[in-house]
């Protein structure tokens, strides 16, 4: 059995991510170059059984984060230490403070990168850390999914899966091609992942089942190989339409730019709207039609080929 490490101390710098990528629902993820930085301390004393965490963040999302042991990272570091087999009568007290760069509620992967920052902190802390493959099975257990946890752990162009309906989460990263410009398109509002989950249908027909994997299984292709073949790529049935409602103006931008050639999916359950261009001239002008629509800010992120980087620092 592991146990943390009092006085041990990390910082793990964790990226946010686009989900889905069209076609690719549930599954595909891209690491894109927002970042939080998270530090996490294990702390002296004797907790009695009833640990405290002491909190600070700043940055994006800092005003409505909750503090102490509400705190999502503060929660996925415990995570960490009970998949080692930590009790809860040993969870020691933390210091964590977060500097986060990943927007909120706009559908970039902030919850799953504060999973991932929290569990690969609790793990790095532990005096036998967990196992990377391990690891990524906690993520995304805790995230129910596995596209952003993925893409936020292991960096680059995801594709995850589960081994059974209760089996273990697995996820195989791969480098997209040096060509492919991502450029996110980010809105003023926010939008809750549970209210667009809400929207989807419980059946979808067996043709656009047929279609999407189809354009799943080119969208491997189109990001690794072929970046030409990225508008056809990302084509989608099962979620954007669906949601459009919730975000109209999303849907607007979403089909001016795909009208355009733009290879334009929603990012994630949304708002945010991702452009996958083929080259940094189509990026330019995929930006210049952007600019005719009020309220949206532009970011060429990059892709974060790296992933979740975690330094340790030992007292």
């Amino acid at each position: 059995m592991s146990a943390p490490v009092v006085g041990r101390r990390v910082r793990v710098v964790v990226p946010g991510s686009s989900a889905n990528l069209g076609p690719g629902f549930d599954a595909l993820g891209l690491a894109l170059g927002l970042r939080d930085e998270v530090h996490v301390e294990v702390l002296p004393g004797a907790t009695n059984g009833v640990p405290s965490a002491h909190v600070q963040v700043s940055g994006e999302g800092a005003e409505s984060i909750a503090g102490g042991e509400g705190n999502l990272l503060v929660r996925s570091v415990r995570a960490a230490f009970h998949a080692a087999g930590v009790l809860q009568s040993d969870q020691p007290h933390l210091r964590v403070s977060s500097c986060n760069g990943v927007p909120h509620g706009r559908g970039v992967g902030s919850s799953a990168a504060a999973v991932v920052a929290g569990a690969a902190a609790g793990s790095a802390l532990l005096d036998q850390p967990l196992a990377p493959e391990r690891l990524l099975d906690l993520v995304c257990g805790l995230e129910g999914h596995p596209d952003n946890a993925a893409a936020s752990l292991l960096g680059g162009f995801t594709l995850g899966w589960r081994e059974s309906a209760h089996g273990a989460w697995r996820a195989v990263r791969v480098d997209p091609h040096d060509d492919v410009v991502p450029l996110l398109c980010v809105p003023g509002v926010e939008l809750s992942t549970a209210r667009a989950r809400a929207m989807l249908p419980l059946h979808v027909p067996h043709g656009d089942a047929a279609h999407t994997a189809g354009r799943a299984a080119l969208l491997v292709e189109a990001m690794t190989r072929r970046p030409d073949l990225l508008l056809a790529a990302t084509e989608d049935r099962l979620h954007q339409e669906q949601r459009a409602a919730a975000m109209p103006e999303s849907a607007a931008l979403l089909a001016d730019l795909r009208g355009a050639g733009h290879a334009a999916v929603v990012s994630g359950a949304g708002p945010s709207v991702l452009v996958l261009c083929p080259s940094s001239e189509a990026a330019a002008r995929a930006q210049d039609l952007v600019r005719a629509h009020e309220g949206w800010t532009v970011h060429a992120p990059g892709v974060d080929r790296r992933g979740a980087d975690v330094a340790v620092h030992t007292a």
